[in-house]
């Protein structure tokens, strides 16, 4: 049975390195080895993440048998607007449930701190076969976008939504 915690910023550390078991794995057949690499430096370095949780990111941490095995996390984007800015389970434990109970969990602690309606979004690589699991989630594709990463890269995207 996973358990779940929020993280602070002394588990910068933790989450830096499921990431590179996580990242390169999930996108190898999408990005290039150079844009893998620019991500993970972008979004997952110690001072990206200590700055993503200064600006209020929420990351919480899913544990199988007391070890790290999944994140997620969630920014407030609006008075009833949420982001899952990112949601990633360890390949081994891919298809056990863990990312259903990270979803949920991330529903949950946003319903939470805002118990009325509200949208939660996420973006998700159009070439993403995860889209079909957020589908099963209840999310449907909303919109799409190409967004500017910096460096020559960019992320193309679908924005799914789902009213929680």
């Amino acid at each position: 049975m996973p358990t779940l915690r929020k993280a602070t910023e002394a588990d910068c550390r933790i989450i830096r390195d499921l990431a590179e078991r996580i990242f390169p794995a999930t996108y190898r057949e999408i990005l290039s080895a150079e844009q893998i690499d620019y991500m993970m430096e972008w979004m997952y370095s110690i001072s990206s993440l200590e700055k993503q949780m200064a600006e209020g990111h929420t990351f919480l941490l899913a544990y199988l048998d007391a070890e790290p095995a999944g994140y997620v996390s969630i920014e407030r984007e609006g008075p009833d607007l949420f982001h899952l800015q990112k949601i990633y389970v360890l390949p081994e434990h891919q298809g056990t449930g863990l990312g259903k109970f990270l979803f949920d969990s991330a529903a949950g602690y946003i319903k939470g701190i805002h118990p009325g309606d509200c949208t939660l979004e996420l973006n998700v690589n159009r070439e993403n076969p995860a889209k079909t699991f957020y589908e099963r989630m209840g999310m449907h594709v909303d919109r799409s976008g190409d967004f500017d990463i910096g460096n020559g890269y960019y992320m193309n995207d679908y924005i799914m939504a789902k009213q929680i």
